[in-house]
């Protein structure tokens, strides 16, 4: 096998996202806590304009990054959040209700301990959303590790409850981290949904319009002080999942006939997995710790975090999936027993990504004017959820591969 061949292989692996996510992660510990930091800290500050005639967008990189790369990472999300409950796992009500519940309860018991250990400081307490995130890439890599182990059920429920979560955290986003409305701006962005609304109905299938209109609207939303991230979401649930688009799978020699979102997911995927989400994991998980004590640890919005994503979230998961399948509201998938449950309950308290993009707007000021930094909480909770969920899962999964079922569809449209 050639080296290049040995490259392609690496990174069709499922677990090839998530270990750029953490080489990306301590690059940007690496360069924040060296004297490099202040080549990190003027990248992450360098203005970028763009404008036309008198109309201009004038935004520091970081914040290029987070509003406008993660727009691509949320039109994603929302790709498969629409051919999930369309003719997905989640399109049948009986696969619906476990994660459902799991993912319920994995955004309420985290956000209350935090809000708990935060409850007198009104600064503080602005980020109760952030350990109530799943980062799926992060997850999955974990539960890769393990190999054909793992049963597909597993996957299955994993991935649903982190579905779930991505809508709970849409929901948050677009409800409690937007201020200072332009209701003109947003006038224009609900044009642009009308615009996408009358495009799916007449049955346009041309992705090159819907990501024009799409553009407008994100542009609209990011003048709305509506975060803009949001636009991806919204253009996502107008692209069209039926009418046919002819694309070639190399891979298979032969083509295939699919639809607008089923190209546009399965063309999306690898830039996301291999350049957006780890763009914005050097960008975001620079964390200083030149000159920190214990206060950098010890306070609370770090502590509540941590203490949110690794207990708050393995405590939310189990207990309430448990009490659900006692009560007969839903059973455990097979294969599935309750320590594997227990360990994809750690595993879900994996923040990362979403964690620190919500953290992002929960505390959007420099990190100078603040006595603490909420990624030190996110960092912490994440590694020693991954550690906790990989060594629960490796002690009660077999010892031997678990037979599977091949689903080809499933696996082009993704991969």
């Amino acid at each position: 096998m050639t080296l290049s061949e040995r490259i392609t292989g690496w990174f069709h692996h499922e677990a090839a996202g998530g270990i750029l996510l953490i080489i990306a992660a301590i690059l940007a510990m690496i360069m924040a806590n060296t004297p490099l930091s202040h080549i990190y800290d003027l990248l992450l500050s360098t203005p970028i304009t763009v404008a036309i005639g008198t109309f201009e967008i004038q935004k520091a990189l970081l914040l290029w990054v987070n509003d406008g790369l993660m727009t691509v990472f949320f039109l994603l999300v929302g790709l498969e959040l629409k051919r999930e409950f369309l003719e997905g796992e989640l399109a049948n009500p009986r696969n619906i209700a476990l994660p459902a519940v799991a993912a319920l309860g994995g955004m309420a018991i985290p956000s209350a301990l935090y809000a708990a250990i935060n409850w007198h400081d009104p600064l503080a307490i602005n980020g109760w959303a952030i350990p109530a995130a799943t980062d799926i890439a992060f997850a999955l890599g974990i539960l890769s590790l393990l190999g054909s182990r793992v049963p597909v059920s597993l996957k299955i429920f994993l991935t649903s409850v982190a579905i779930f979560d991505d809508v709970g955290a849409i929901i948050v986003i677009a409800l409690f981290y937007t201020n200072d409305i332009s209701f003109t701006a947003l006038g224009f962005a609900a044009v642009c949904l009308v615009i996408l609304g009358l495009m799916n109905w007449r049955g346009v299938t041309s992705i090159r319009v819907y990501g024009l209109v799409g553009l407008i609207m994100w542009v609209a939303l990011l003048k709305s002080s509506v975060h803009a991230t949001l636009a991806g979401v919204l253009l996502a649930f107008f692209i069209p999942l039926k009418a046919p688009v002819r694309e070639k799978a190399k891979e298979f020699g032969k083509v295939y006939i699919k639809s607008p979102l089923r190209y546009l997911e399965h063309e999306l995927h690898s830039p996301v997995a291999f350049f957006v989400l780890p763009v914005f994991a050097f960008a975001n998980a620079g964390v200083s710790l030149l000159g920190s004590g214990s206060e950098a640890f010890l306070h609370s919005v770090p502590m509540g975090i941590a203490v949110g994503l690794f207990f708050g979230k393995q405590l939310g998961v189990f207990f309430f999936s448990w009490v659900a399948v006692k009560v007969g509201a839903a059973k455990l998938p097979q294969g599935m027993g309750y320590s594997q449950l227990y360990g994809v309950s750690l595993l879900c308290g994996i923040g990362f990504t979403m964690s620190l993009f919500i953290g992002s707007l929960a505390f959007p000021m420099p990190d100078s004017m603040l006595v603490f930094d909420e990624r030190t909480g996110i960092l912490v909770g994440s590694f020693v959820s991954a550690i906790a969920g990989y060594w629960v899962l490796r002690k009660s999964l077999p010892q031997q591969a678990v037979a599977t079922v091949p689903t080809p569809e499933v696996s082009n449209a993704q991969h």
